[in-house]
């Protein structure tokens, strides 16, 4: 998959990108409204590609049932009705028109098209974003089994909504394209080290922004990123930049309530609100900040926590 440049004002506003994707992969591109349509409109007149856009409508006057036997029709697919709105879950819904259904269930069944492409790959924008949790597990479902023999690619706004199904995660924004560490490890399954009984004295850590040097206080911090060897360090929905490395800052946040949660995350426990278990071996955390913020957990990591948490 390959996207050409875009220049804006002189300026390199969309670099060139090569995706090499395979059957059985779904990636994830987070990024902002803008490039979004940018990327959807270089594929948009390719044969191999089916596009999703977000708030796509369907055919409202018509209940459930009718739309599946209208997309089975049309799609010229020899499957039966009955056992289609078995496998959507929509036996309760079939007859009711589709304007009728909840917002998040109208969106789901909106999304089912993707199920009848016939196309080998299917781009999705912001597929998750307007589902509530039942509707999300639903559809990740059906997306596992499309990714069996289809490329799937999918673009947000959200980390939250791309750590639900993708392989691999991107971050797409002024600098670039950078791959996020989404992964476990062999360090993530090793036992944690016992907590440093010492004192600390630290009450400042330091970060950089605009060649400004700005200093948070603990609390203030909401989480902690490696991405690309850079730190990032979170602060009400916005990232300033620190020189400090990861396992340095686990040590000196040690005794302020701070946990490594992932290889390449640390998060401010004091404002942790959900654990997110998506399959049995995918798990994230939900913080409560100022713009509400998901990262991964590793599966190593979870019983830890939980310890921590007395839960």
């Amino acid at each position: 998959m390959q996207f050409q440049p875009v220049y804006d004002d002189g300026e390199l506003f969309l670099p060139k990108i090569e995706l090499n994707m395979t059957s059985n992969q779904s990636i994830g591109i987070i990024t902002d409204l803008k490039r979004k349509q940018l990327l959807m409109n270089q594929l948009a007149n390719q044969s191999r590609y089916y596009l999703f856009r977000a708030q796509q409508n369907e055919y409202m006057r018509l209940t459930v049932k009718e739309l599946i036997t209208f997309l089975i029709q049309v799609t010229e697919r020899d499957d039966h009705v009955a056992s289609l709105i078995d496998y959507f879950a929509l036996k309760e819904e079939q007859k009711v028109k589709i304007k009728d259904l909840s917002p998040s269930r109208r969106m789901y069944v909106t999304l089912l098209r993707v199920f009848f492409a016939h196309q080998p790959a299917l781009v999705l924008e912001e597929p998750y974003f307007f589902l509530e949790e039942q509707d999300r597990r639903q559809f990740k479902r059906i997306l596992d089994d499309l990714m069996k023999e289809k490329q799937v690619l999918i673009l947000t706004s959200n980390l939250e909504d791309a750590l639900i199904s993708c392989d691999a995660i991107y971050r797409l924004n002024e600098f670039g394209l950078h791959q996020l560490d989404i992964q476990d490890s062999e360090e993530d399954k090793q036992e944690a080290q016992k907590q440093d009984e010492a004192n600390i004295t630290l009450q400042k850590i330091s970060t950089k922004r605009n060649d400004k040097v700005i200093l948070f206080n603990p609390p203030e911090i909401d989480y902690i990123e490696s991405i690309d060897g850079s730190i990032l360090v979170h602060v009400g929905g916005e990232n300033y930049d620190c020189a400090l490395t990861l396992t340095e800052l686990e040590q000196r946040l040690l005794n302020f309530g701070f946990f490594r949660c992932h290889r390449s995350y640390i998060v401010n426990l004091q404002k942790a609100r959900e654990i997110i278990t998506w399959t049995k071996n995918s798990y994230s955390l939900r913080l409560n900040t100022g713009k509400d913020a998901v990262v991964p957990l590793s599966r190593s990591k979870l019983q830890e926590l939980k310890a921590l948490l007395n839960i």
